[in-house]
């Protein structure tokens, strides 16, 4: 018998105890009399047994591979389980994550049942965390048929990337000036690492430093209004960048462009920096347009991994 099955036996026990009286248990004799007296504490009794044993039945269902049955395959630190101690705001974090990598597909429904075996959390915070997603406009809710993927079209990539390189290239021009020396240096840091990823061909954690960086940069412009815009836009815009530097050929090309606008921050140069990044951001627009193009033609898949040994 495993450890939760001499569990479940013992919390049995328990409550036959407290129901009939055993005498010789010396941890329910005391409160035999409380339990016959007064129903309702029999009642509570009862019902956290079977909370109890619920949790525990849930633990069990695992398959050999470690994974609960029923759960999603996905990779990477996706694939944690969310802690006891989280918020729906951190399960609603890994949503996004799975969204943007594509590990939910758009335009088909979120698998709601299999979301909460895989991050190991109830039916509630994952609601409440598709309700933030769909007020981001990541996802639809539907009164009766559950959660869909908004599909990413490559007008809207195209109108997206616009303002962001707007944006960006503006925090750039700023940042250039403004930004002290050990605010660079920490830029530097990040930019190093990020090119250790890049040469490792790690994509993922590649993204994650990429997206760092950029928000860095609008962060050292010093201008909350432009943060506060950038932040809102983002949400939805991280969907194509992810995409973008799934093709070699652009993933390079971005690579070679953030060298280029460390050299201009180095050297203070506002207006270098601003134009460098304004060409980053619309390069990138045009290619995850073009990638979501090719997409609805049916030329490449839904997760868009064909991109990495073909040209956009």
């Amino acid at each position: 018998m495993t450890f939760c099955g001499r569990y479940i036996t013992a919390l049995l026990r328990f409550q036959k105890e407290c129901r009939f009286g055993d005498t010789n248990s010396p941890t329910t004799c005391c409160r035999r009399n409380d339990l016959r007296s007064d129903p309702a504490n029999h009642k509570r009794l009862n019902s956290r047994i079977v909370a109890i044993c619920e949790r525990i039945s849930l633990l069990n269902q695992v398959s050999d591979s470690g994974r609960p049955r029923g759960a999603l395959k996905i990779s990477g630190r996706r694939k944690r389980a969310i802690s006891r101690q989280s918020l729906h705001g951190q399960v609603a974090e890994r949503l996004r994550d799975m969204v943007v990598h594509g590990e939910l597909t758009p335009g088909e429904k979120v698998p709601v049942a299999a979301l909460s075996q895989t991050l190991g959390v109830s039916l509630t915070p994952l609601r409440e965390a598709l309700k933030v997603l769909a007020e981001e406009g990541l996802v639809e809710l539907t009164p009766n048929r559950g959660a869909r993927v908004i599909p990413y079209t490559a007008n809207e990539a195209e109108a997206l990337f616009e303002v962001i390189a707007g944006l960006e290239s503006l925090a750039a021009e700023l940042a250039a000036g403004r930004m002290s020396n050990d605010e660079l240096a920490h830029l530097e840091e990040s930019h190093n690492q990020m090119r250790s990823y890049f040469e490792a061909e790690n994509r993922d954690l590649y993204f994650e430093l990429n997206s760092h960086i950029h928000e860095t940069i609008v962060k050292f412009s010093s201008n909350d209004i432009l943060i506060n815009t950038h932040a809102k836009l983002m949400v939805r815009a991280n969907r194509g960048r992810y995409i973008a530097i799934i093709d070699p050929q652009r993933w390079r090309e971005a690579m070679a462009e953030h060298e280029a606008v460390m050299e201009a921050f180095r050297q203070r140069d506002a207006e270098q920096a601003r134009r460098i990044w304004r060409v980053h951001l619309l390069r990138s627009g045009q290619a995850v347009h073009n990638a979501l193009r090719r997409q609805s033609a049916g030329e490449i898949g839904a997760d868009f991994k064909s991109l990495a040994g073909s040209t956009v």
